[in-house]
């Protein structure tokens, strides 16, 4: 009961790199990208942004995830230069509700 329980609660916490991305010049990349919570893991974890999706108001985000308005952390807010431009976001869930573990603002274009 207790192994099947874990397997449960982890789960939406996998990974879905399903090798796709193995040959992408921007992989090893992807793959350094780490907030205060965590690495983002890779590109194949990380789900794109429609620019009305998301929105920032003085220096604070938030993104529309699931049909919830989600608060990006602070610490969840990626810094360095965005190499694909688009937005992205990594999320989990906790207590049946998504949150933010890496938030990589795009150029809204």
């Amino acid at each position: 009961m207790l192994l099947v329980l874990t397997v449960l609660l982890t789960a939406p916490m996998m990974a879905r790199d399903d090798g796709r991305y193995a040959n992408s010049p921007l992989k090893p990349w992807f793959e350094s990208l780490h907030s205060e919570y965590g690495q983002c893991c890779s590109d194949a974890d990380g789900y794109m942004v429609a620019d009305v999706d998301w929105e920032s108001d003085k220096g604070r985000y938030r993104v529309h995830l699931d049909g919830e308005w989600v608060v990006v952390p602070d610490g969840a807010v990626i810094t360095e230069p965005n190499k694909i431009g688009r937005t992205m976001v990594w999320k989990h869930y906790i207590d049946g509700h998504p949150r933010v573990r890496c938030f990589m603002p795009g150029s809204m274009t």
